[in-house]
């Protein structure tokens, strides 16, 4: 686990920030792969999902030792991983971009969800997908698949370094979900990166409000121009951003 904490300050402003934001600001601090490739909201919810990164690993299955009944081990490590979860993190999935099967279906996330997670992010499927959708907590996953997890999937590992769709993840990873997808910021950078893009976010809503009554982004976007860092710094005053 990181050493680093998500405070209640820095939840609630990258809960209003964009993944488009975050990228950005993780680019110029030469980080390029953050983004969780190939996962998309199972439903749209108004808030971001944020939180840390508890995270499970699965590895091809082999016949011999996935069989209907591994289910009533009560160790099985996908239930212990819905179980153990702690509330306000974020549940990734390592299914190696194999949505042939499900990582999970509505029964498991609902629980997740009642034991107060974040969120929960899979890149491969998810079955009973309409259920997960309905549900308040916001889920990310490749498509929709019915077969049961065993079909393709062991559940092996339990919080340790994964890779979901592309991106190295790390226990306790602030992970921040949008419409767009999911952006992955190491621990120590989330403080600093969501005051950035909170004073990014502010002038890029200037902007679009500059570019929709007809102004050029040349000199504006990036602000280049004096006269519009000028006129940001009076919107800025007069919308209290």
């Amino acid at each position: 686990m990181s050493e680093h904490s998500l405070s209640d300050e820095t939840r609630a402003k990258l809960k209003k920030i964009s993944t488009a934001s975050i990228a950005t600001a993780l680019y110029k601090r030469g980080l390029r792969n953050q983004f969780i490739q190939g996962v998309v909201p199972v439903a749209p919810k108004q808030d971001n999902m944020v939180g840390p990164a508890f995270t499970l690993r699965y590895i091809p299955a082999r016949e011999d030792r996935n069989p209907i009944t591994v289910f009533r081990n009560p160790e099985h490590p996908q239930r212990v991983a819905v179980e153990t979860c702690p509330p306000g993190h974020v549940l990734v999935m390592d299914a190696r971009k194999d949505a042939r099967a499900a990582t999970a279906g509505s029964i498991l996330i609902t629980r997740l969800a009642l034991r107060g997670a974040a969120g929960v992010v899979s890149d491969g499927g998810f079955r009973d997908a309409e259920g997960i959708g309905a549900l308040n907590m916001p889920a990310y996953y490749a498509r929709p698949s019915a077969p049961t997890n065993l079909t393709h999937h062991e559940a092996l590992d339990i919080n340790v370094p994964i890779s979901c769709g592309d991106a190295p993840i790390f226990p306790g990873d602030i992970l921040i979900g949008d419409k767009d997808g999911v952006m992955v910021v190491p621990a120590h950078l989330a403080d600093e990166i969501a005051e950035e893009c909170t004073g990014m976010e502010s002038f890029e809503d200037f902007v679009l409000e500059e570019v929709r009554g007809g102004a050029s982004i040349i000199g504006l976007y990036p602000c280049t121009k004096p006269e519009n860092q000028e006129k940001y710094d009076v919107w800025r005053k007069k919308a209290g951003r």
